[in-house]
């Protein structure tokens, strides 16, 4: 079964994920121009493209797992799964930036005094450095430090779902279903440590 699953993610091209990708972006503010995301189509637009977001980066972090313990190996798109995950945060970020908030003084007060905002742009920033490495010359160039740069991803995963747990407004399961899914992806990664030699 797996063997087969793997055939036909081999025969998938890597830039189809960019299409799918940008095809999604201008599907979802065509919704938002046209009354498809409801009454309040920013706030759909910051929530949608977040989620999405964070299904992507989830996905990126459970690529070695799926690979380990289930034999589905998403390798070949790992890197086209990440950019596209950076590209829609930048998109979700610049309409809070542009669309929603609409003052630089605002944008400061609410990174400052608002946690799950102080929060988003960390994971933001940190994402900054792996969008502009995803390519082949920064991969030659660092060496042995790329793997070590792009271990980051871990803290933004972490960083967007608790981002994510804190917008929600009350108590909602969907938020700390990812939560739960990321911290269980991670320790799926930490290797065992060795037993103790007993006397």
């Amino acid at each position: 079964m797996t063997d087969t699953i793997n055939k036909y993610i081999r025969k998938i091209p890597s830039w189809t994920i960019y299409v799918v990708a940008t095809l999604y972006v201008v599907w979802i503010f065509y919704l938002g121009m046209t009354g498809g995301l409801g009454p309040e189509p920013i706030n759909a637009l910051e929530r949608e493209l977040g989620l999405t977001a964070l299904r992507l980066v989830t996905l990126g972090v459970a690529v070695t797992p799926l690979r380990k313990h289930l034999k589905v190996n998403l390798i070949k798109h790992r890197r086209a799964i990440g950019v596209s995950a950076f590209f829609l945060v930048l998109v979700h970020l610049l309409v809070w930036l542009l669309l929603d908030v609409q003052s630089l003084e605002r944008i400061w007060v609410d990174i400052v005094k608002r946690p799950y905002i102080t929060i988003g742009m960390i994971a933001f920033v940190l994402m900054l450095p792996l969008g502009v490495s995803s390519n082949n010359w920064s991969v030659r160039k660092l060496g042995p430090l790329w793997r070590k740069l792009h271990k980051l991803t871990y803290i933004v995963a972490i960083l967007g779902a608790v981002h994510f747990v804190m917008v929600a407004k009350g108590f909602q399961l969907e938020p700390l279903v990812y939560l739960a899914m990321i911290a269980g992806l991670l320790l799926l990664r930490i290797k065992r440590l060795p037993r103790l030699r007993t006397a």
